[in-house]
């Protein structure tokens, strides 16, 4: 079988990973140099301690456990199995953390409470004040920036893979082919639109108005810490954006204490993850109105600023990076993924929101299944 990749993000990527997996031949397109978007725009965090219950949280453990298997082939990935904490600074925080211990799921997901002491056991890095924190087991990091890279030059080991970068794909001709700008088509068994955050154009054209969004963030990346952040870390308020909090507490959390204004106002959560080089790549926002902002605002980045360094007890290594990325989310957010048949032979792919990177190869591994590969 020959399989026609478009889009050489993650989500692309894994798809042309589990292809040439089951023995296939695949051609990947991608329209610029190399991938540009949220792919590499986003913390690397295989993020399974915030997943709603049920296909979602599935998706993620399933995701989770072919991460570690692929990070053990392709070490350039930088699979790391580091977990998270969510330190908490008061009983209204710590009754949202005792509820989600509480979840039948809890154990699938590592959870368990720590005495603030027994967090810093773990992370030692985090010398600032609060009471517990909530730590998940199964969460876990790639590095971003280069991940797709790694699996590309395993992909072209095989000797079953090409990769055709700068060529946008502009028209679905006929079955199981695709032309691209330079009128070059190419054909195969099947053809997989791994497009991302990219709607318009021909996506509109073969799948017409799709339920998928657009969502930009922004975040920031730090010079090296000077020593090691051995987990990843999350603030409470990211108890108000992930749907595995939800519960009584959570509600008397929202009643009882004002989210922090510019936080409020830009939807925001810490997320922070540590770089192989030492680093601290941190945010973020959510913006879903159009039109986005060109350009990125101060006061989340200062506010950022104020809840890490509360964490660690120190001030931030200055700043080396900011960046804007724009992500597709699925509008029914309890949806993993958007996934449709547009023509005989060809498949859209996109919309996993937020959890691109942590379910991209269960989502893969999904298409394969479904498509009989």
């Amino acid at each position: 079988m020959k399989v026609i990749v478009v889009g050489a993000g993650v989500v692309g990527t894994m798809h042309a990973w589990h292809a040439v997996e089951r023995g296939h031949e695949v051609v990947h397109i991608e329209r610029e140099a190399e991938a540009r978007g949220a792919s590499l725009r986003n913390f690397g965090q295989i993020w399974v301690s915030g997943r709603a219950g049920g296909e979602e949280l599935d998706t993620a453990l399933r995701a989770r456990e072919l991460w570690e298997g692929i990070g053990a082939r392709v070490p350039g990935l930088g699979f790391r199995a580091i977990g998270s904490l969510t330190p908490v600074r008061n009983e209204l925080e710590r009754a949202v953390a005792e509820a989600a211990t509480a979840r039948p799921d809890a154990a699938a997901r590592g959870y368990k409470l720590l005495t603030a002491d027994e967090a810093r056991a773990v992370n030692p890095a985090l010398r600032g004040a609060f009471e517990a924190a909530l730590w998940c087991e199964r969460d876990a990091a790639v590095e971003p920036r280069t991940a797709q890279l790694a699996l590309r030059e395993a992909l072209l080991a095989t000797g079953r893979y090409t990769f055709l970068p700068d060529r946008e794909v502009r028209d679905v001709v006929g079955e199981h082919a695709v032309r691209d700008d330079r009128g070059e088509t190419h054909g195969g068994d099947a053809v997989v639109l791994c497009t991302g955050a990219w709607l318009s154009g021909l996506v509109r054209e073969v799948a017409g108005e799709i339920p998928v969004r657009r969502v930009r963030l922004q975040m920031m990346q730090t010079d090296p810490l000077g020593e090691p952040l051995t987990t990843s870390v999350a603030d409470a308020d990211s108890f108000r954006y992930y749907p595995a909090y939800a519960s009584g507490a959570l509600d008397a959390l929202n009643a009882g204490q004002a989210q922090d204004p510019t936080a409020a106002a830009h939807r925001m959560q810490l997320l922070m993850v540590q770089r192989l080089d030492g680093g601290l790549t941190i945010g973020d926002t959510h913006e879903y109105e159009h039109p986005f902002a060109f350009d990125t605002l101060e006061d989340p980045y200062e506010h950022l600023t104020r809840v890490v360094e509360s964490f660690l007890g120190r001030p931030l290594p200055r700043i080396r990076r900011r960046w804007a990325g724009v992500y597709a989310q699925c509008v029914d957010t309890t949806r993993v993924v958007h996934r449709q048949k547009v023509r005989d032979g060809v498949w859209l792919v996109t919309g996993p929101g937020g959890r691109g990177m942590t379910c991209s190869p269960a989502i893969a591994e999904t298409t394969a299944n479904e498509l009989g590969w």
